[in-house]
């Protein structure tokens, strides 16, 4: 089954499942408040992963909703009941602000620096291409930066990168601080890497509005790429800090399962609900985790993917001072033999 096509059928198996309209709801402050409460109560889906009373979390909130108050006002109220889920793919948007979780990656180190890399690792020469960066360090390693999946890197920009580093003893594919994107776009990176038809995770979805009420896990591919574009079969690193996250979480949990792929850095951020997006009667919208993404051994990635056995590392700032990423001085050393 391909991510894409159940994307597509999302609305349609949430719809399906749900057990009110808008207009069940009067457009005033108590009205908008429950409509919000009532739509994350029959179709968030990760209320018992993250150990989230949602009933409780309704108590907590309800009795500061009055009808005298103002739209900001509830809004400020009804963005910080969603801060209780946890979840950076959750989030509320009217005309004058759109509410952000982002503990889950501003509790942690930034551990990337684009101007280091940039300055003291190329001199400021690196190749530009697209939505990429790349370049060839001196110990004979390509180096390949890839900021948001939400930009397609187009197959024959992917082509001429890969054959500009065919000579390379492996290659880093630099992903920290990138915050996801489309689905698409990591199958179509993922399947330069994979040798061979690949189980790249499962798929579980809301049945009922029962916290509980989700599909049997259906598992979805991914294709090696084909058509005469290239294909890599040398050792691959994978960087990563907290701030990889949503697509980007889930290209390195596909990828922390191929042959002769390391995945170095920081724990990923996490994101795994697939998002979908829902309307309260004053008219904001409202964005939220609907279904469940597992990888290949039908583990959740909503908290992270951790790196390689022995791969941990972070940002050393003082090295950093110094002109040195300590990241990717251990990719490095992976790829030029260290390890």
């Amino acid at each position: 089954m391909r991510l894409l096509r159940f994307a597509v059928l999302l609305p349609v198996l949430l719809f399906s499942v749900s057990c009110h309209d808008i207009q069940d709801w009067a457009d005033d402050p108590e009205g908008n408040f429950d409509a919000l409460w009532t739509i994350l109560d029959e179709h968030y889906c990760f209320f018992e992963e993250k150990g989230v009373n949602w009933d409780a979390v309704y108590a907590k909130y309800r009795p500061q909703i009055v009808p005298e108050m103002t739209q900001r006002q509830l809004f400020a109220v009804c963005a910080t009941m969603l801060d209780e889920l946890r979840d950076g793919h959750t989030n509320l948007s009217s005309a004058f602000n759109t509410s952000y979780y982002t503990r889950w990656w501003s509790d942690y180190p930034q551990d990337y620096n684009e101007r280091l890399v940039e300055q003291y690792y190329f001199n400021f020469r690196l190749n530009h291409l697209g939505a990429a960066t790349y370049g060839i360090l001196p110990e004979n390693v390509g180096y390949f930066r890839y900021p948001s999946f939400s930009v397609a890197l187009g197959e024959g920009n992917v082509d001429h990168i890969l054959a500009h580093m065919i000579m390379c003893n492996g290659i880093i594919i630099d992903i920290r601080d990138n915050g996801g994107g489309d689905m698409t776009n990591v199958e179509a990176l993922a399947a330069r890497f994979i040798r061979e038809r690949t189980l790249a995770g499962y798929i579980s979805h809301k049945t009922g509005p029962g916290h509980g009420d989700f599909s049997k896990p259906y598992a979805y591919y991914y294709e090696p790429a084909g058509g005469g574009h290239l294909l890599w079969r040398k050792p691959v690193v994978v960087l990563t800090n907290r701030s990889t996250f949503s697509a980007a979480n889930n290209f390195v949990s596909i990828m922390k399962y191929v042959p002769d792929v390391y995945i170095v850095g920081a724990t990923t951020g996490g994101g795994s609900g697939m998002p979908f997006s829902s309307e309260i009667p004053c008219g904001w919208g409202v964005r939220f985790s609907a279904c469940s993404i597992l990888d290949c051994m039908g583990n959740t990635t909503e908290f992270g993917i951790s790196p390689s056995e022995g791969c941990a590392v972070g940002l050393d700032p003082l090295a950093a001072l110094d002109g040195r990423d300590t990241m990717l001085d251990f990719a490095v050393s992976i790829l030029a033999g260290g390890k």
